[in-house]
């Protein structure tokens, strides 16, 4: 008989499985009894309590009683019904499109359904026990575990009362903790000291037969402290059996979700299998469908005292994994390179600036799909509610002129709960300004600082709210920023975006750290809301180096926003007729270079990408002019172009007294060496200007 690997693990869960009398027996007669006297077995308590393994020994008696169980960790499920669907029909591996509440809703045969980590699906609670549950077969038995208890509205609700078991987890009795401890090896002398140091925390003492069973010569004479995960973690990062097993540890606490390609970058080594499968067999690193990851009370330990231990190494690990990211950024799409950028960003989950304002509960996989015409309304009428009827109405106006623009989050009942309505100014029109004074006041200040060129784009980010909440710090804010970032990273020709706040002065510290300008003079008033703005040149600093920036900030990140990277807001953007007429004028003045302290080419991304943070004006005439004479040099280089570089050599970089000696001077009628001047002033200015845009 196939035995799987699965099987296995359950078996070897259960056989270091000690305690929980009350809840394996609650459980035994529910699985054995014609009507059990409830159907949602609802376990409750704090991390590192043991949820998980209690669902795992659960798993464990179905098998051995020969009944159906499966298994859903929720920190996997976006918060939507159709999210939860999908995973539930995968994990009864169903064909795709059935239905698996008709399956359970049918079925005549006991079976168990198991809902690990509840908390991260708070969104679904009121549908699961209002739609989703009482359309169940009353075979199928439910077993919920999460850190809080079940809402009072479920609790309290009369129909629930007879048919809601709760039971709540606290930390091992001494017994149990003496019999967990004999079960993993550790020598009876030492329980008395253990069980005073971690007063029957199970997370802790599964730490503890990790640790022993690394070397188990270990003794546990440590003191009590209140941080006893931290200090074991500390005696087991010690213990581990090599150096790679401490960086594969430590790297895998930095990170989301832990893969074999990942390690193999962090830990700088091809084969990582062996290291893998270690991290695997640890109590507190979990699976999942995207990776491992640790128990959150162990990462958050882990994390904090190699940032204080060992800072260097620390940046070390952080690099390894943002440039990780940043190649499967660049080979991913859609859902799979928005939950490939949700792990980037989860790099910055400790920043004390950037902290207060991303709920990290939000699923890096929840994706949102554009509007339909049933969802004009509902999104009509969020604007309302938050904004006003003047708001509404240029909601209403937007909708219509670029729907396509519209993206939308779904809650319980596919219903909108969050939105992102987008503007790409590159399609506006005289008409779209006169309509919308906040999209009139971005326009006249890109005309005025940062005009588009040819084939660029701007992006107006004109509505962004969550149904509750607004603005406010919430999953679905998380999600729209999410989503902004990634259209950041994928539009080509992106030049500018531009963000409006409701409440600019709570959002500008998180701005700053994103690098988002606050531009005043776009401020706009609705309905007496007023809003601030704030947007990004991607022209100055670009996608790629933006990311590169945001690391640079996490891994200097304290309590107050670090110092910002040479500044560079004071770069000149030209559109294409203005840098040619530049070009022209800097030529003309190369021979005096004094003259050309006007020139705006000393501020253009050609010149300012040569240079390291704030220079003196010297250092940018002698960047440009140096900068004029290399383009001309490539001119000579080529074969058919060596005419024009040699009319350009003597009108501007070795000049005659004038261009009528010039043409003397190489031997050319007047009018042809005008011809061969204009065709090289033409060719550097091009070649300049591909250079400027990023061609």
């Amino acid at each position: 008989m196939l035995t799987l690997l699965a099987d296995r693990l359950l078996r070897t869960a259960h056989r270091r499985f000690v305690g929980r009398d009350e809840p394996r027996r609650v459980f035994q007669e529910a699985l054995q009894a014609a009507e059990p006297s409830f159907c949602v077995l609802y376990v409750y308590g704090p991390g590192g309590v043991g949820k998980t393994s209690l669902l795992r020994e659960f798993r464990y008696m179905c098998r051995e009683q020969e009944v159906a169980e499966t298994y859903l960790d929720a920190r996997m499920i976006e918060p939507t019904p159709e999210a939860f669907f999908t995973a539930l029909r995968e994990a009864l591996r169903l064909p795709a499109g059935e239905d698996p509440l008709r399956v359970l809703g049918t079925t005549a045969e006991r079976c168990v359904l198991l809902v690990d980590t509840f908390e991260t699906l708070d969104a679904l609670e009121r549908w699961l026990y209002t739609t989703f549950l009482p359309n169940l077969s009353e075979q199928v038995l439910v077993v919920v575990a999460a850190r809080n208890a079940p809402s009072s509205a479920w609790a309290t609700d009369s129909s629930w009362q007879t048919l809601l078991r709760i039971l709540a987890l606290r930390n091992f009795s001494p017994d149990e903790s003496r019999a967990y401890l004999g079960r993993a090896g550790i020598p009876d002398e030492q329980h008395a000291r253990v069980l005073s140091f971690t007063h029957g925390h199970p997370l802790a003492l599964s730490l503890i037969g990790d640790t022993h069973a690394q070397r188990p010569d270990t003794v546990f004479d440590l003191e009590t402290d209140p941080d006893v995960i931290k200090m074991l973690l500390d005696r087991l990062v010690m213990k581990v059996p090599s150096p790679a097993h401490r960086v594969a540890l430590e790297a895998c606490a930095m990170v989301h979700y832990m893969t074999e390609p990942l390690l193999a970058a962090m830990v700088d080594q091809p084969d990582v299998r062996d290291l893998f499968d270690w991290l695997r067999s640890l109590s507190f690193i979990q699976s999942g469908p995207f990776g491992l990851f640790p128990h959150d009370l162990a990462r958050d330990a882990l994390t904090a005292d190699l940032r204080w231990r060992n800072p260097e190494w620390y940046a070390t690990l952080h690099d390894r994994a943002r440039e990780y990211y940043n190649r499967r950024v660049a080979e991913t799409h859609g859902r799979d390179q928005q939950r490939v950028l949700y792990d980037y960003m989860y790099l910055h989950r400790d920043n004390p600036i950037i902290k207060p304002f991303i709920d990290w509960q939000g699923s890096g996989s929840a994706v949102p799909t554009p509007a339909t015409d049933a969802d004009w309304p509902m999104l009509r009428a969020m604007v309302a509610r938050n904004e006003g009827e003047a708001s509404a109405q240029r909601a209403d106006y937007w909708f219509a002129r670029q729907p396509e623009g519209v993206l939308v989050f779904r809650g319980t009942e596919q219903e909108p709960v969050g939105f992102l309505a987008r503007v790409d100014l590159t399609d506006v029109t005289d008409a779209d300004r006169r309509r919308d004074p906040a999209v009139e006041a971005a326009l006249r200040y890109l005309v005025c600082r940062a005009p588009l060129r040819p084939g660029e784009r701007g992006t107006y980010w004109r509505f962004w709210m969550a149904a509750e909440g607004y603005q406010d710090v919430s999953s679905i804010q998380s999600l729209l920023f999410l989503k902004m970032a990634q259209h950041y990273l994928t539009t080509p020709e992106l030049a500018f975006s531009f963000l409006p706040c409701a409440d600019a002065a709570f959002w500008t510290p998180f701005c700053a750290y994103a690098e988002l300008e606050r531009i005043p003079e776009a401020d706009f008033e609705v309905d007496g809301h007023a809003y601030g703005l704030f947007g990004h040149d991607w022209r100055v600093v670009s996608a790629a180096a933006w990311l590169d920036h945001l690391a640079q900030k996490e891994m200097g990140s304290t309590e107050e926003p670090m110092p910002q990277p040479a500044r560079r807001a004071s770069l000149i953007v030209l559109s294409e007729a203005e840098f040619r007429e530049a070009v022209r004028d800097a030529l003309r003045a190369y021979a005096r270079p004094h003259t050309l302290r006007d020139n705006p080419l000393l501020y253009a991304r050609i010149v300012d990408e040569r240079l390291d943070g704030e220079v003196e004006e010297v250092e940018r005439l002698e960047v440009l002019t140096a900068l004029l004479r290399e383009t001309a040099e490539v001119l000579k280089d080529a074969p058919r172009q060596e005419r024009a570089y040699r009319a350009l050599d003597r009108t501007y970089f070795r000049p005659a007294a004038s261009q009528e000696q010039a043409a003397e001077l190489l031997d050319l009628p007047y009018s042809t060496f005008r011809r061969h001047l204009k065709a090289g002033v033409d060719e550097l200015t091009e070649v300049l200007w591909r250079r400027e845009i990023g061609g």
